[in-house]
């Protein structure tokens, strides 16, 4: 990978990661696209994310900042375990658990055979219709955060971890997933992007060990593509809490079905190789 393409992947990864479109379909397929026809890899996407990730830090910095606080105040019996923020961080923890366990036993799966194009094709159609469904379905829904279930707190996490698979999106999963139980497009996605920080974080941590033995990658890119990801990524987020406040997801699904059908006819050319 040379500086132009960790650019590319850097923007590519920035602009996709919390937008429900699957930023790992878009780096791997523009990465076959444009450079040589090599998927960057998981290990790549896992390592850059850290940069969208840290984005989310900095943008919910009070919000976590005070979330940490009264979850540990609810440790050391200062703080009552029902305060709401107190609660959220348990809620957090809990809601992290499926995506790291099913990431450790389909870890080899994760970075080889669910990389296939076409089943990258699949999901991004057949989330556009869950996404769709689940939008006109919560069109009215006002749940907010303070009013997450511990029942709730773990479907969301199982919906999360079905971003494990190229072509789901984490954001677009788990914002589904809170629209059909009854919350609202903001606060489904504000719990989407909290929810992530541990298993991206996580998971980007953990792929840093692949990278000096990936042959399709070195540190120097690597770190400016992370480092691009996290501006664009931050000015991402604020954009798309105001969107969402005012707009539903039909965008998105439009989006998500057309790049299905571009990639599809690309793999059935010979441009991509699925």
């Amino acid at each position: 990978m040379d500086w132009l393409q960790a650019i590319v992947l850097g923007l590519v990864q920035g602009l996709t990661e919390f937008l429900p479109v699957s930023s790992s379909a878009h780096v791997s397929i523009v990465g076959q696209l444009f450079f040589g026809g090599d998927d960057p890899g998981a290990a790549f996407t896992a390592v850059t994310q850290l940069g969208t990730e840290t984005a989310v830090l900095v943008y919910f910095r009070r919000d976590i900042a005070r979330i940490i606080t009264q979850w540990i105040g609810s440790l050391r019996g200062s703080v009552d375990r029902k305060d709401p923020d107190a609660r959220m961080g348990w809620l957090v923890i809990i809601g992290s658990v499926p995506i790291v366990l099913l990431g450790v036993i389909f870890e080899d799966a994760i970075d080889a055979t669910l990389r296939n194009l076409w089943i990258t094709v699949a999901m991004l159609a057949g989330v556009a219709i869950i996404l769709a469904i689940a939008d006109r379905f919560g069109a009215n829904n006002t749940r907010t955060m303070k009013e997450l279930t511990w029942p709730h707190g773990i479907l969301f996490g199982l919906f999360q971890a079905c971003a494990l698979i190229p072509g789901v999106s984490r954001s677009g999963a788990t914002i589904s997933g809170g629209l059909f139980l009854g919350y609202s497009r903001e606060a489904a996605a504000r719990y989407a992007f909290l929810l992530a920080v541990p298993a991206v974080f996580g998971s980007g941590l953990y792929k840093l060990k692949d990278i000096p033995g990936d042959p399709h990658v070195s540190w120097g890119p690597t770190i400016v593509a992370t480092l691009i990801a996290f501006f664009v990524g931050y000015a991402v987020i604020a954009w798309l809490l105001r969107y969402i406040s005012t707009h539903n997801f039909t965008i998105f699904v439009v989006y998500r079905l057309a790049v299905a059908a571009v990639v599809a006819g690309l793999i059935w050319s010979g441009v991509l190789v699925a």
